[in-house]
């Protein structure tokens, strides 16, 4: 099992990379996000990896800008259909923390606009691991446990929902709602949009 490369950057090509180690050159495959992270070509650089394999490619070799990134294709590709192809559609469509974003207020729409999943498989992502993402109120994020806190997605949704929580909301609740908003505004008109959401529904 490879766990990362670090060496030199060969070449970037949509859909993957090469990276050149004690002089061999290893193909990785990654997200649009990965890709767009990486340092120009001859540059230095250090990625971590995941292997794959299957009967009709063989071994396949994913790369990934950080372990939050790669923690999120393997909890992909853990769900029954799911393969690496698809979480790969997941990851350049969404950051880790927006994605854990989208599933934790059951935004089945949002990750439809992931390149070949459909609403079942968009239901199905959110149903594997709605839990697992909004459960775990002491996680410290894909990279350091399976499950991940809503309270560690970052930018002003994560400073809304850790300031709902901590007026006795819920993480799944608070970031139902907040999943809803405008990601651009403010913190404070954030949460006020939200307790004013919630307030409607009661």
């Amino acid at each position: 099992m490879i766990y990362s490369l670090n060496g030199k950057l060969l070449h970037i090509e949509e859909g993957f990379f090469v990276v050149e180690c004690a002089g061999v050159g290893y193909l990785c495959k990654a997200s649009a996000t990965t890709l767009s992270c990486l340092p120009p070509k001859e540059s230095e650089v250090f990625v971590y990896t995941t292997m794959t394999y299957n009967q009709e490619t063989g071994t396949d070799l994913y790369g990934f800008y950080d372990r939050a990134e790669q923690d999120c294709f393997r909890m992909l590709t853990s769900i029954s259909g799911i393969g690496p192809k698809a979480a790969l559609a997941v990851l350049s469509e969404f950051t880790p923390d927006s994605f854990a974003l989208a599933v934790a207020s059951g935004d089945a729409k949002a990750i439809t606009r992931a390149k070949g999943i459909g609403p079942k498989a968009a239901q199905r992502i959110i149903l594997e691991l709605r839990d697992k993402i909004s459960n775990d109120s002491v996680s410290k994020g894909f990279s350091s446990a399976p499950a991940v806190s809503v309270g560690r997605i970052g930018g002003n949704a994560g400073e809304a929902i850790a300031a709902m929580v901590s007026l006795g909301y819920t993480n799944s609740e608070a970031a139902a709602v907040i999943g809803k908003l405008d990601q651009s505004l403010p913190v404070d008109e954030m949460i006020k949009a939200a307790l004013k959401a919630i307030a409607m529904k009661r």
